[in-house]
């Protein structure tokens, strides 16, 4: 499986704060979390943002609280991938149950700048600037964690497991 998209780059400790502000956490529509998200971090990036784009960011992202509602903002605002050089440990488990793609990369969070276009190779764990034709290595999902991704999540992955 390969995407590819636009980067909309981030530094150390982006918590689920800004990810989802705490102040629409009252909602449990996805669209309407999709809508405010990165508003507090980046007030432009809802309106940037299409589907298929990647954030890249460096230390400890999504870290704070163990609240679903980051990753799923994420996801339903577009973003098909978040590379980072580390994830906090909640937000890393909770983005792959609700089929959230996200590889660590040190490398490629030192290199991949706002705006560059990057393709996943979730197979191989290929990153690669297509920008600057610099490509990375992660390590790749194994493919049961690429059924669920593919799937949409732990949830969609054992209703249809149980068909």
């Amino acid at each position: 499986m390969k995407i590819q998209g636009n980067v909309f780059r981030y530094g150390d400790n982006v918590d689920t704060d800004v990810i989802i502000p705490a102040r629409y956490l009252n909602t449990t529509d996805h669209s309407e979390l999709a809508a405010h998200c990165m508003e507090d971090i980046d007030s432009q990036f809802i309106k940037k943002v299409e589907r298929g784009d990647i954030i890249v960011a460096d230390r400890n992202f999504g870290c704070g609280s163990s609240r679903e509602h980051a990753p799923i903002a994420i996801k339903e605002s577009g973003i098909s991938c978040v590379i980072a050089r580390s994830f906090a440990r909640i937000f890393y488990r909770n983005a792959i149950n609700i089929g959230l793609p996200i590889l660590e990369c040190e490398e490629a969070a030192d290199n991949i700048k706002a705006g560059d276009r990057v393709q996943v190779d979730f197979d191989s764990g290929t990153i690669t600037n297509l920008t600057t034709g610099e490509s990375f290595e992660s390590e790749p999902f194994p493919p049961f964690m690429q059924s669920l991704i593919t799937s949409g999540g732990l949830a969609a992955f054992m209703a249809k497991e149980a068909q």
